[in-house]
């Protein structure tokens, strides 16, 4: 009998290594999501009154990258909250190259800014435009004194920057406010200088952009998902 039992027991065991084996055979396999590639929202940052929504570098038009040498273009939305009209001033890289803007730089109170083309921002993962071309998010309600209601209370000293990481938060007015989407007013199109050494999805690019009145604001651009996902 204790032998008989022996038997049982030593199939049992080799039963459930075979099945151990052809899980682990399955491992490293081509899966469902072997070929789904990550969708990159950009970085919001916040300066003053002005928000960056969205802000990435456009997804190459060939290879899933950017060689050295390369001048990239970037995509995002400009949007002022403020009663005041700013303007973008410059953009520069971390090495202190100066990117060329062409287009409108004047971002009107109450009104965004959209850098790239339409699709490139929509690339990006914002939320789709209204009838009218404006981002479906909404700003905060700027208060008669030009201090939007529900800015954060960081704000930016003369002379110092401001560094912006990857988040998914904006800015957003209080419960109790009737959000406006801000209409688009002005289109324009940023270009890096040539890059210094490729850049690749997954990397990130330090971008200062410049405004006349809000100030310097730093932020981390990464390569934004491509518009169409390739099967």
């Amino acid at each position: 009998m204790r032998l008989q039992n022996r038997r049982v027991l030593g199939a049992g065991v080799l039963a459930l290594g075979a099945a151990l084996a052809l899980a682990g055979c399955g491992a490293g396999q081509i899966t469902q999501t072997d070929s789904q590639q990550p969708a990159v929202n950009g970085t919001h940052a916040q300066v003053k009154t002005i928000d960056l929504r969205n802000a990435a570098v456009q997804y190459p038009t060939s290879g899933p990258g950017y060689a050295a040498g390369a001048t990239p273009a970037l995509t995002l939305t400009i949007v002022n909250r403020g009663a005041q009209d700013d303007s973008l001033v410059s953009v520069t890289t971390e090495d202190g190259g100066q990117a060329t803007i062409e287009g409108s730089k004047t971002v009107v109170a109450t009104h965004s800014l959209v850098i790239g083309p339409d699709h490139a921002v929509e690339s990006t993962n914002e939320a789709q435009p209204t009838s009218s071309g404006a981002p479906s998010s909404s700003p905060s309600a700027p208060t008669s004194s030009g201090t939007p209601t529900g800015s954060s209370s960081a704000t930016n000293s003369p002379g110092n920057n401001l560094t912006a990481t990857a988040t998914s938060e904006v800015p957003s007015s209080g419960p109790a406010a009737t959000p406006t989407a801000p209409e688009k007013v002005g289109q324009a199109t940023v270009t890096l200088p040539a890059l210094k050494q490729p850049f690749w999805p997954g990397q990130v690019i330090k971008v200062t952009f410049v405004f006349q009145n809000a100030g310097p604001v730093t932020v981390d651009l990464p390569i934004a998902a491509p518009a169409h996902v390739k099967e």
